[in-house]
């Protein structure tokens, strides 16, 4: 009988291993899930960590991006300023040569008006003694202070300095410096010596000690000036009237307004509320300006102010100015404001005054 041929890789042997084969996949596949959920259960704190860090270094990219634009922009800014003020420079410095043989030529006046005057006093203590009359403390008449202008000629025509309470306000801002724009820019950056000197201003302050010679002994008398604010030129009288007859506060007046620096914008607004908070109220308003105002109560919000908005604030400021307090008003003109004339004429002929543009050699 012939033996049987044994076979190792029966059916029973192969299904054995592939039973165990399947068993072993089966751990695997279980044991690598739990560890994967593991993984990412500890890894999640972590990983969004790191999104956040990306993030924050994505925005400081882009920061970076931003500040070095901005960077380029100031450089080109400064490079443009500084060729803009080494032109201004070089403009001042040619008119401050221009200037020079003309101030030479006004010390040399001011010497030959002095020595005039010193004369007509000696002339006139000449004349007091000839007439046999002692000297007399004050000057004859209804006037306080005497003003000597440049010349024999009639200085104002339909201005009346008079009244119970003569309230004078004078624009103070920086386009008091000039006639023209360009002039009131240079002189916007030189010191404040050189700034009290401009001829518009002087003119203005001359003006002004001519309105206080005019003052009669029996009236009260107050001057503010105004530029984006109001204050008065003697420290300390806020909202007070002072004494016509005081030689010495018409001079203190006078010395104060010597000494303010225009500067800043304009607001006609802040210079009219000052007229409006005296107690009691002026029966005299002597105002003078150079234009329509820049600016209302508050400054604007733009870096410009059109014709159109400079008619609307000044209709806004003179709103509430009551009509039965007479307005004068002495306009010295500058360029690019065409319609100020018309405006300040039509205010000084509404409340009953008048309205003067003088020639450039008076007072």
């Amino acid at each position: 009988m012939a033996r049987r041929e044994l076979n190792v890789f029966s059916l029973s042997f192969l299904d054995a291993m592939t039973c165990g084969l399947g068993a072993v996949i089966l751990l695997f596949v279980v044991i690598n899930a739990s560890v994967e959920q593991r993984a990412n259960e500890i890894t999640a704190d972590r990983r969004a960590e790191v999104d956040r860090l990306q993030d924050e270094v994505l925005d400081g990219f882009q920061n970076l991006v931003e500040l070095r634009n901005s960077v380029r922009e100031v450089v080109d800014l400064l490079v443009t300023a500084r060729g803009l003020a080494a032109r201004v420079i070089e403009d001042i410095e040619d008119v401050e040569e221009e200037l020079a043989p003309y101030e030479n030529t006004t010390i040399a006046r001011k010497e030959h008006l002095n020595k005039l005057k010193a004369d007509l006093k000696s002339l006139e203590e000449a004349a007091k003694r000839l007439s046999g009359g002692p000297p007399k403390e004050e000057t004859p008449g209804d006037r306080l202070r005497s003003f000597v202008g440049d010349g024999d000629r009639q200085y104002l025509t339909g201005l009346k300095v008079g009244g119970a309470r003569i309230f004078i306000l004078v624009d103070a801002s920086a386009s008091m410096l000039g006639k023209h724009v360009v002039n009131i820019i240079r002189r916007r950056n030189l010191a404040d010596e050189q700034k009290v000197r401009a001829g518009k201003w002087q003119q203005a302050v001359a003006t002004v000690d001519w309105l206080t010679s005019q003052i009669p002994r029996s009236s009260r008398f107050q001057i503010y000036t105004f530029n984006t604010s109001s204050s008065p030129v003697v420290a300390g009288t806020d909202g007070q009237w002072l004494d016509g007859g005081d030689r010495e506060l018409l001079e203190r007046a006078m010395k104060g307004l010597r000494q303010v620096v225009p500067a800043d914008g304009t607001s006609l607004y802040n210079g009219l509320a000052a007229v409006l908070s005296m107690q009691p109220p002026p029966d005299n308003l002597i105002l003078l300006v150079d234009g329509l105002p820049t600016q209302g109560e508050k400054p604007p919000r733009g870096r410009t102010v059109t014709g159109e908005q400079r008619m609307k604030l000044f209709a806004q400021a003179v709103r509430k100015l009551p009509t039965r307090i007479p307005v004068n008003v002495i306009l010295f003109p500058m360029e690019g404001d065409p319609m100020a004339s018309s405006a300040f004429w039509k205010l000084a002929i509404g409340h009953g005054g008048a309205f003067l543009s003088p020639s450039e050699d008076w007072p």
